[in-house]
């Protein structure tokens, strides 16, 4: 359920991160009320030195202890100034902190098949910028917060014994302070909110443009595009102009109304000093204590709008925060989740993590068997079924080529296999055994997957290699290498193993991509091998490489093979074919173009050498 904030910008859920900090938290606000203490201990110090040399005409030696003490003071309070701040840092450092780890937890639980469906600029703008813009709010306007209503307090505690006609116009006075505040502050409130909306959108959108440049470029539309980023981009500007209208106005108002009640405070005692009411020493006391009783008030204003910064990007926060993911998935529930999901993404294996022992030595653990039984999935919460009652098995150590057209529910089921996603109804097994009984990140190290398009990181080659398991030696990994024929060509490149390939592999030529993917494989040597195969759009010389590299990757394995081209779907044992979520046929090459059904379609459709 979502929480709004209050009309002060108190976010239930902002409190409820800073709890873990509240004893800094407690030490910020406390250092500031001591400092405003000695603030009324200033005050009273100077007032009677000021009597006694004026009024009373008394020598420097008698108003020294006053003037020693108000330096102590003074020093004092640069000292709790600078504890209070500390403190607040401190505070904030470890709420951004907390919620970068929370945040990135959560969003690798969620996996790729919410990532996917959302922009990558506007998450990264979240975990880095939302983040940063709550540094603000628990460093100045949380603590200013406490202290707007504790130092005020304090001072009236104190005037009101001496003269309570001053304190009158103080009590009344200091309330229209925050009221403006927060009729203005409402004012602002959606042209914050539209300012983080169109900052999100701008980042999203400009990290869009730098991904697709080449398809820019090919399409002549790259100087269209500088035209766009710079109308977003004034959007921007016109929001954040707004707001700074709004908090420039709010600083006026705040400051005359500051000014104002103190000059009330003002006439008000030197009337009553000129008719003889009021004690010099008591007037000017008053007259010190009443611009430092409003200060808080206007500091609280001024930080009012870090507040509603706060506040609007923590609206995102809370978003991907509060998203549910999949049963068991849940923050802190993972601890591997970090590096096995890492991996998976951008590895080409399910898994970053696994065991140095017996990588890439060709002999994986016992294959297991597979049962799907009535798996139904449905995205988009029901709206778009991928998967109908789906259930077929995979022996141990079988090799299934699973086909079907576009929208059939292969890539659903590889999901489903690496739990990326849950099923809705029906029963995934293992050996017998429910798969959702294993934790994510076991199964996922006995999971080796070789996508379509693997993802390479910015790093080195061997780093990009490692991700399959972060353990092995350097050379377990250069055997991968070569079981992949990947290392004549490593080798080859400037700095070999050791050679940046930029974000994405933007360095290599595909075939060098996919045989890096199948290296990771390799080096990970797990029993069960999900294959994406990949080897369109690959010179006949590449992909001979690749399908012997396959060939001795599939060896031993239990393997689900998302077929694209004939020559892959000869190396099956079996052959799956799928349509419209459901498995429709089931059998060898031969017998399912005898059968003249989808399969015998599809072979048809594109030709014996071309994909499925």
């Amino acid at each position: 359920m979502s929480q709004h904030a209050s009309p002060l910008k108190l976010d239930p859920r902002l409190l409820q991160r800073a709890r873990p900090a509240r004893v800094d938290l407690a030490w910020t606000v406390a250092l500031g009320l001591v400092g405003g203490v000695t603030i009324v201990g200033q005050a009273y110090l100077l007032s009677q030195g000021v009597s006694l040399v004026f009024l009373e005409h008394e020598p420097l030696e008698a108003v020294l202890p006053f003037l020693i003490g108000f330096l102590a003071l003074s020093l004092l309070r640069a000292g709790l100034t600078w504890g209070s701040e500390v403190a607040a840092n401190a505070v904030a450092s470890r709420v951004k902190q907390d919620l970068r780890q929370r945040l990135a937890a959560h969003l690798l639980a969620l996996g790729p098949a919410y990532a996917q469906g959302e922009r990558s600029g506007e998450l990264t703008n979240t975990v880095v910028e939302g983040v940063e813009a709550l540094d603000a709010y628990f460093r100045q306007y949380l603590p200013q917060l406490a202290l707007a209503a504790l130092v005020p307090g304090t001072v009236l505690v104190v005037v009101f014994p001496l003269d309570w006609v001053s304190g009158l116009i103080l009590l009344l006075t200091a309330p229209l302070i925050p009221l403006f505040m927060i009729l203005i502050g409402n004012l602002a409130d959606a042209l914050t909110r539209r300012q983080w909306t169109s900052l999100s959108r701008m980042s999203a959108h400009f990290l869009d443009v730098l991904q697709g440049l080449v398809t820019l470029k090919l399409f002549a539309r790259s100087r269209g595009q500088v035209q766009t980023i710079a109308r977003i981009s004034d959007q921007f500007r016109e929001t954040t102009l707004g707001v700074l209208r709004v908090a420039f106005l709010s600083a006026l108002v705040l400051e005359m109304l500051s000014t104002i009640s103190t000059a009330l405070v003002a006439v008000q005692i030197g009337l009553r000093l000129l008719y003889g009411r009021l004690s010099f020493d008591q007037g000017f006391f008053i007259l010190i204590l009443t611009p430092e009783f409003y200060l808080p008030l206007r500091l609280l204003g001024a930080r009012f709008h870090a507040g509603m910064q706060g506040v609007a990007a923590a609206g995102r926060i809370f978003d991907l925060l509060e998203t549910p993911s999949l049963p068991g998935s849940a923050v802190g529930m993972e601890p591997e989740a970090a590096s096995a999901e890492g991996g998976a993404s951008g590895a080409g294996s399910a898994s970053g993590a696994g065991s140095a022992s017996g990588a890439g030595s060709g002999s994986p653990q016992v294959p297991p068997s597979l049962r799907f039984s009535g798996v139904w999935y449905a995205y988009e919460a029901g709206r778009r079924p991928a998967l109908n009652g789906v259930s077929f098995e995979l022996a141990a150590g079988e090799r299934v080529a699973l086909v079907g057209p576009s929208g059939a529910g292969k890539s659903t089921v590889a999901n489903l296999l690496l739990r990326f996603l849950e099923p809705d109804r029906g029963q995934i097994s293992v050996d017998g055994r429910l798969l959702s009984e294993q934790s994510r990140p076991a199964w996922r190290r006995q999971v080796a997957w070789v996508p379509q398009q693997p993802y390479l990181f910015y790093g080195t080659v061997a780093e990009n290699i490692y991700l399959a398991c972060p353990g092995a030696l350097r050379e377990e990994v250069e055997r991968a290498a070569r079981q992949a024929h990947a290392h004549t060509f490593i080798q080859a490149l400037p700095q070999g193993y050791n050679t940046l390939i930029g974000e994405r592999g933007v360095r290599l030529s595909g075939g060098e991509a996919q045989r890096l993917a199948l290296a990771r494989a390799f080096l990970k040597d797990a029993p069960l091998l999900l294959l994406d195969e990949a080897t369109a759009n690959l010179d006949p010389e590449i992909e001979s490489l690749i399908q012997e590299a396959l060939g001795r990757l599939l060896q031993g394995r239990t393997a689900l093979i998302i077929a694209h081209r004939l020559a892959t779907v000869y190396q099956a044992n079996r052959i799956l074919v799928m349509d419209g979520g459901h498995v429709v046929e089931e059998g060898s090459h031969a017998t399912l173009l005898r059968a003249g059904g989808v399969y015998r379609r599809l072979v048809r459709a594109y030709g014996p050498g071309d994909p499925l």
